[in-house]
């Protein structure tokens, strides 16, 4: 009985030891996965590609709400108070964030720290406003910097992944190969499915189309598609009936059959405006998880392609017409 009891003692203590280094072994610590927030879905996608095992990330905005509109919620701070990384979109997309920071009192994450990441920087930008030119509010919610929707471009996801490496690199430089080796092949990943992507949209070059809100500027000006004009009078606007009026005569005289919106905006103008017209209103994602299956960054590109040439084919634009 009391060899058992020993024998007991023994294999408790040894297993304490052992749990004691354990926990007290620096490898251990590297172990603990950093904690990575971002403004976005999309970022949040690419990040948890470029990261990999060693990062827990987690976006504020849903890929099905609008992220120009978030609700600075203290729950977000409490968020960002732990994080390790804070990744935002840029270009004044998303004003409400410094809000965030500000709440969130760690200085990990503010501009210019180790932990605070820009995805925009070195993308391809469009709209970009002419220096000089006179802004205000009369010409809708403009952003001087250029378009945000900079991520509706595969190649710019390269870039906006190349920003995120960087980010993860200066605070965990001991995982630099780890990133550099997922980098690349997300790299490899973009450079395959371009190939197949500009494929299947190539003989659609040139074709019209009316977006609801300024958004596709990079995506069209990659694939080709001809966004002519918009559902909005200009962006953030509502459209009056004499825009409405007009847009449909431009649209009857041109052939133009499809309305391209996003699923957080209304849509019972642009259902009016396809039913005197005949053409087709198609909600697309302009983020990861805006729809259900959209699960990730290249998924959003599939979705968005297969049913633009779906929709081109149910309304009979051949390719090249």
């Amino acid at each position: 009985m009391l060899k058992e009891k020993i024998s007991q003692f023994v294999t408790i203590l040894s297993f304490s030891i052992f749990l004691f280094f354990v926990l007290l072994n620096p490898a251990n610590a590297y172990a603990k996965k950093l904690k990575v927030i971002t403004t976005s879905t999309d970022l949040k996608s690419i990040a948890e590609y470029i990261g990999g095992n060693k990062v827990k990330v987690e976006s504020i905005a849903k890929g099905y709400a609008n992220p120009h509109h978030v609700d600075p919620k203290p729950s977000f701070m409490l968020k960002l108070n732990k994080a390790d990384l804070f990744i935002r979109i840029g270009l004044d997309m998303e004003l409400w964030s410094q809000l965030l920071i500000d709440g969130a009192r760690n200085s990990r994450i503010r501009f210019g720290a180790p932990g605070h990441v820009v995805a925009s920087v070195g993308v391809d930008i469009q709209r970009v406003i002419q220096a000089g030119a006179m802004v205000d509010r009369s010409m809708g919610d403009i952003h001087i910097s250029g378009n945000p929707h900079y991520w509706l471009d595969p190649l710019n996801g390269k870039i906006i992944a190349q920003n995120i490496l960087d980010g993860l690199k200066r605070i965990s430089p001991e995982n630099t190969e780890y990133f550099d080796e997922n980098k690349r092949l997300f790299d490899k990943e973009i450079d395959t499915r371009m190939t197949q992507w500009i494929g299947k949209m190539k003989p659609y070059f040139g074709t019209k189309v009316v977006a609801y809100h300024i958004t596709w500027p990079n995506f069209s000006k990659r694939f080709g598609i001809n966004v002519v004009d918009y559902v909005e009078l200009k962006p953030g606007i509502a459209p009056s009936p004499a825009h409405i009026a007009a847009l449909i005569k431009r649209m009857k005289a041109e052939g133009i059959k499809i309305i391209i919106r996003g699923p957080f905006y209304e849509n019972k103008i642009p259902t009016f405006i396809a039913s005197k017209t005949g053409a087709s209103v198609l909600t697309l994602p302009t983020s990861v998880e805006g729809v259900n299956g959209v699960k990730d960054y290249f998924g959003l590109f599939d979705y968005i392609i297969d049913n633009l040439i779906s929709t081109f084919t149910e309304q009979g634009i051949n390719p090249n017409d």
